[in-house]
């Protein structure tokens, strides 16, 4: 095979259209497994098709890529890094950027390689345009671009690099470049930044962090918009968080919070510090979150009961991360009747209204309602027993009725309501206490779609899964119940098809 090869190449080499060529080529590759391709192409050079890229003729040059996308993909990093330096830097500066995103992805898998990350950090102008491929007008080249230099921050060699070298001045050159390239760049430092407190610390003596953290607290409103999602990501590690601490971000968010109510266009902000928030009471401890910043909950409260579907939207999401901790539930039980008037409002929502509202405030009542069993003490069972009945009249009802209307994405929410009382022995005894709930579950007609299937399943499989729903469902639902568990969620019982003669 690897003859064979060698004899495209050379025919390659001496024609002038070698589409036909190319394309034999590429078959050839693609016939041999990548375990032994290696074999066939060590030791050939394929010069010939990287020249072949130089060409204004699309199909030969994305036929070039195809082909050099396997042959890259079977030789190792250092062979790359040793033998293609040269060509894949031609790669990083094509107009095409199929080409662009082939050096790229190269590049990404060299600097991963402790030897082959040596030779690429000897290489200035490599480092330097895959830095100004950030810049590029397509997202998907500069996102290779950053998950490629993101890599180099796993190593000293490589933050030195980055930052203690004239290449910190390219940087700052392309994120001068434009808005939209600068939040790249700030989407790059926070990569690296989220590595470790050694990378955090070279991001911070650079400046990139200060001015991002400027950003957020400054007087533009758009720009405030944008930064609170980069700083968030930087929130989402320990020395992050730890970070913007010592930085006083906390307090100045949640000034921000308060004095939103003043700001004429704060609606275009106020969901990202929210998010800021939620993401910080999972991490840490929503209890102390939400009592060491007690506008942030307010506001949470607040925005549930907005008329606006986008602010909402982000309530709904809020509450239901918030309250799938045991400590979210507890922090919403202390809030009393103010937790209750919002309560209410998610019921109202999930009854009626924009399906896409709906189906989060479904999602979030199933959240605050789900507890896994190691969780379900006594108070606790009680508390979301209580929110689930104060959700209507007849909330098993309501929850059903939700469930049979002719939208796949409403009937999944509402199983997924019923999964979390399905652990809890307060639910047991509601669904086998509701007319014809059982007969429902174990209905196979309703739900047709595959999303629809895996939810009734996931929903059968809890039950099963409980250790007290033999007793409470009683021995022929459960056996019935274990028997729709094995037949699993797709199946579908044999009908008898009753030919009349004469029938069409």
């Amino acid at each position: 095979m690897a003859a064979s090869i060698e004899s495209l190449l050379e025919e390659i080499s001496g024609v002038d259209d070698p589409i036909e060529e190319l394309q034999c080529l590429k078959t050839a590759l693609l016939s041999i497994p990548l375990r032994d391709l290696r074999d066939s192409v060590s030791g050939q050079r394929f010069n010939v098709i990287f020249s072949l890229l130089h060409s204004d003729d699309r199909e030969q040059v994305e036929l070039c890529v195809g082909i050099l996308e396997r042959i890259l993909l079977a030789l190792g990093p250092v062979t790359l890094a040793q033998s293609y330096r040269a060509e894949l830097q031609g790669g990083l500066t094509h107009p095409n950027d199929t080409v662009k995103m082939l050096a790229l992805t190269q590049i990404g898998r060299m600097v991963e390689h402790p030897e082959a990350s040596t030779e690429i950090l000897n290489n200035h102008d490599i480092l330097a345009a895959t830095i100004c491929c950030i810049g590029e007008e397509k997202m998907d080249v500069a996102k290779q671009a950053i998950q490629s230099l993101s890599k180099l921050s796993h190593s000293k060699p490589g933050l030195d690099k980055l930052f203690q070298t004239d290449l910190l001045t390219v940087i700052k050159d392309v994120m001068a470049t434009s808005d939209i390239i600068r939040y790249r760049i700030y989407e790059l430092v926070v990569e690296i930044s989220s590595a470790s407190p050694i990378s955090l610390g070279y991001c911070a003596k650079s400046g990139f962090i200060a001015q991002l953290l400027g950003e957020l607290t400054g007087d533009d409103v758009l720009t405030r918009a944008t930064s609170i999602e980069m700083v968030t990501s930087l929130a989402h590690t320990q020395h992050g968080r730890k970070y913007l601490a010592q930085q006083g971000i906390m307090d100045k968010v949640s000034n921000m919070i308060k004095g939103a109510d003043t700001e004429p266009f704060s609606a275009l902000y106020i969901p990202g510090l929210v998010k800021f928030f939620v993401n910080l009471a999972i991490m840490d401890s929503p209890q102390q979150v939400c009592e060491t910043y007690p506008v942030f909950q307010n506001k949470v409260f607040v925005m549930a009961l907005d008329p606006d579907p986008a602010i909402i939207g982000v309530a709904l999401d809020s509450l239901g991360l918030l309250g799938s901790t045991v400590e979210g539930k507890q922090v919403f039980h202390k809030a009393g009747e103010r937790f209750k008037a919002v309560w209410l409002t998610m019921s109202k929502i999930a009854g009626a209204g924009a399906t896409e509202l709906r189906v989060r405030s479904l999602d979030a009542i199933s959240q605050l309602l789900t507890l896994q069993p190691e969780q379900q003490t006594e108070d606790l069972l009680a508390l979301t027993e209580s929110w689930f009945l104060l959700l209507s009249k007849q909330p098993m009802d309501m929850i059903r009725n939700i469930s049979i209307q002719p939208f796949p994405e409403l009937h999944c929410a509402a199983m997924r309501v019923f999964t979390a009382l399905s652990t809890q022995l307060w639910g047991q005894k509601l669904m086998i206490g509701t007319p014809s709930f059982m007969e429902f579950i174990l209905d196979r007609s309703a739900g047709q779609t595959k999303d629809a299937k895996d939810a009734k399943f996931d929903l059968v499989g809890s039950l099963v899964c409980s250790s007290t729903a033999a007793e409470i469902l009683g021995s022929q639902h459960y056996i019935r119940l274990k028997s729709y568990l094995r037949d699993g969620a797709y199946y579908v019982s044999a009908v008898a098809a009753v030919c009349t003669e004469g029938a069409d």
